[in-house]
């Protein structure tokens, strides 16, 4: 007898996952003396998050590559792949065959000028003619929302993510938590937790919170930890900008 039962349904879904990018440079035991530094100051800044280590900044001629990405499981970090790993570099595909798109440098986002045309002006277009009795208006594209805005305090352990624009708190962020934008971060409360602002390459991204106690505050890969931060605006009104390469800290009074 034939079996015409069905054959069970492959569902494939997408997921976007956030993950941290680790760029070592050399020489590379310097390099994990100032990461073993920093987890010391954050033990729990690397607790189950997964990272990416961009190898692209490391020579050819770079050996133990390999046992370096052990050195970093060791201390902790998940790594879930590479990027920029050189074909002669032996034990870096035990971590995974390489994200695709690691051969291009990354994207810098500049404003570009308004070019004028140099022929004589264009006609303006014609007004439009009275509308059609019964006639549906045309219909226009959803606007995605340039602002998240969080009616509660982001308690220990959560994670709010959003990459398109500025991130509005009402009310405090725990130590534990973290909010991450591609735009500014505006939290009208005490910040305990991280806040990482400018993610998609933006150094005019800004950080205000009503009390400054952070574990680390961070603007397009520019970043403080806790130690760093001026004494004298703990627990004050303070915003945090990028002054070129420098990261500065100032009182909001």
């Amino acid at each position: 007898m034939t079996n015409t039962s069905p054959s069970p349904l492959i569902r494939l879904r997408g997921r976007s996952i956030m993950a941290l990018v680790l760029a070592p440079e050399p020489p590379l035991a310097a390099w994990l003396e100032a990461l073993d530094t920093q987890i010391a100051r954050s033990p729990n800044f690397f607790d189950s998050r997964p990272v990416v280590v961009d190898l692209g900044t490391l020579p050819r001629q770079q050996t133990g590559v390999g046992e370096f990405l052990g050195l970093l499981e060791q201390r902790g970090i998940r790594v879930i792949g590479t990027e920029g790993a050189h074909p002669s570099w032996e034990g870096v595909e035990t971590w995974g065959r390489p994200l695709p798109g690691t051969n291009r440098p990354p994207r810098q986002i500049e404003p570009r000028p308004i070019e004028l045309p140099s022929g004589p002006a264009a006609a303006p277009p014609p007004a439009p003619g009275p509308a059609t009795a019964g006639a549906a208006p045309p219909e226009s594209a959803p606007v995605e929302p340039a602002t998240l805005v969080i009616d509660h305090p982001v308690r220990s352990g959560q994670s709010i993510v959003f990459e398109r624009g500025d991130v509005t708190i009402l009310g405090a962020v725990a130590s534990g938590a973290e909010v991450i934008a591609g735009g500014s971060i505006h939290i009208y409360g005490a910040l305990r937790g991280r806040a990482v602002a400018g993610l998609a390459g933006n150094p005019r991204a800004r950080v205000f919170c009503r009390r400054l106690q952070a574990e680390l505050v961070a603007i397009d890969g520019v970043y403080l930890m806790a130690d760093d931060m001026p004494a004298n605006l703990i627990g004050k009104a303070a915003q945090a900008w990028l002054d070129g390469e420098q990261m500065k800290i100032t009182p909001l009074d």
